[in-house]
């Protein structure tokens, strides 16, 4: 089975063809099937944002498309930056630029607590869709460590590996990351479809 994956991020693209593969699904990319989508992100959960981006790919490919929508959740921050992820601080920064406004807003807090989320949907031309969800849980560092992973992936900390997301290899964090517990999901729902 070929999904089209509703990103342009070559960093997810990587993540979900390791942890797909070995079930025979290919995942590409917007670009090999000619399709280039921008999707505003208008929903409030990461659910809908992932809906919204895989309808919108399956429709301009006419080919079944995945998404995965996920972010930060810290806390003492009522769940911010959620959804907006992404867009943190606005567009002019970037990864880092994001998770260094994190850590400055976050000055002085002593409850670090947070969670990554990952919603993944998978919309097929004939109208149905699959759908899947994960967690994982940690604390905010206090300064960003390690150079692999994207996002806030320096700064997310797992006290019972004494790691950074950014530390860990690619194994390592797909076998424990919200992404991979939602691919996991994912990846049995699939089944009836393969």
């Amino acid at each position: 089975m070929k999904l089209v994956l509703a990103s342009k991020n070559e960093k997810k693209l990587k993540e979900l063809r390791d942890i797909l593969s070995a079930q025979g699904v290919e995942v590409v990319s917007e670009a090999d099937v000619g399709v280039d989508v921008e999707v505003e992100e208008t929903g409030t959960t990461f659910a809908e944002n992932a809906y919204l981006k895989a309808h919108a790919v399956m429709e301009a490919a006419g080919l079944p498309a995945v998404a995965d929508d996920s972010g930060l959740c810290v806390d003492a921050l009522n769940g911010a930056p959620g959804v907006y992820s992404a867009r943190y601080g606005g567009p002019d920064l970037d990864d880092a630029g994001r998770y260094r406004l994190l850590l400055e807003n976050m000055r002085g807090q002593l409850d670090r607590r947070c969670k990554f989320v990952s919603a993944i949907c998978c919309c097929f031309p004939d109208g149905t869709k699959v759908e899947a969800q994960g967690e994982c849980a940690g604390t905010l560092a206090y300064a960003p460590r390690g150079t692999d992973g994207f996002g806030y992936d320096p700064i997310f900390f797992l006290p019972e590996l004494k790691k950074t997301f950014a530390q860990l290899t690619a194994e390592e964090k797909n076998a424990i990351s919200h992404r991979g517990k939602a691919l996991a999901a994912f990846r049995e729902k699939l089944k009836d479809k393969i």
